[in-house]
């Protein structure tokens, strides 16, 4: 936990003074609708005993031209059957969560991402024979990781693609990010950043 908390002051402390350069502009233009942006991930699995589906759409703002912020939804829903030691025993899994994100952008290719969440996890294994079992339980994480960007243009430019691999620092055993051990796993996500309002900033 404190490793969390300390990364987020370096965060915060980052975002302050890129801020405070912005400052001129900002007090100029304040609210900009076109800074807004939206897009996200998918996220889709098969293989001949599980299913797995998901979606990460997120809704942000454009602070500087070197900071994003905003908020990412979590969803995710995964089913196994198991062929190798009980025939048709079957595993559900459903999560849904969210939280908020910060995009620090070094060079317009390469960003550093910090994001919160809290995730909801239900659980329902249905025996072959038997009587089936729900489980819930719920847990927060802390993810920080670096990511390739196609071009990010500043405030308002065109759509980009992205790809970042992450890790949850705070390692909850609950965590959708660990394993049965309990051992954290990358978290590799790829989707696509779209601005709003193009063009509005030109009329």
């Amino acid at each position: 936990m404190k490793k969390v908390i300390m990364i987020l002051c370096v965060l915060l402390t980052g975002m302050a003074s890129i801020n405070a350069q912005d400052k001129e502009e900002s007090e100029k233009g304040g609210f900009k609708k076109e800074n807004l942006f939206t897009g996200g991930s998918i996220s889709a699995g098969f293989s001949n005993n599980s299913v797995l589906l998901g979606g990460n759409p997120v809704f942000g703002y454009s602070l500087t031209d070197w900071i994003d912020a905003g908020l990412v939804l979590n969803y995710t829903y995964t089913t196994y059957r198991d062929y190798n030691f009980v025939f048709n025993d079957k595993l559900r899994q459903t999560v849904f969560g969210g939280g908020a994100f910060l995009k620090l952008y070094p060079v317009r290719f390469l960003f550093v991402q910090g994001q919160f969440e809290h995730n909801f996890l239900k659980q329902k294994f249905i025996p072959a024979a038997g009587v089936t079992q729900v489980y819930n339980s719920e847990a927060s994480s802390f993810l920080l990781g670096a990511g390739y960007a196609t071009g990010r243009f500043g405030k308002g430019g065109p759509p980009f693609f992205y790809l970042s691999v992450m890790f949850d620092l705070i390692g909850d055993i609950n965590s959708p990010y660990t394993d049965g051990y309990g051992r954290v796993i990358p978290i590799v996500r790829g989707g696509i950043q779209v601005p709003l309002f193009q063009g509005s900033k030109n009329k």
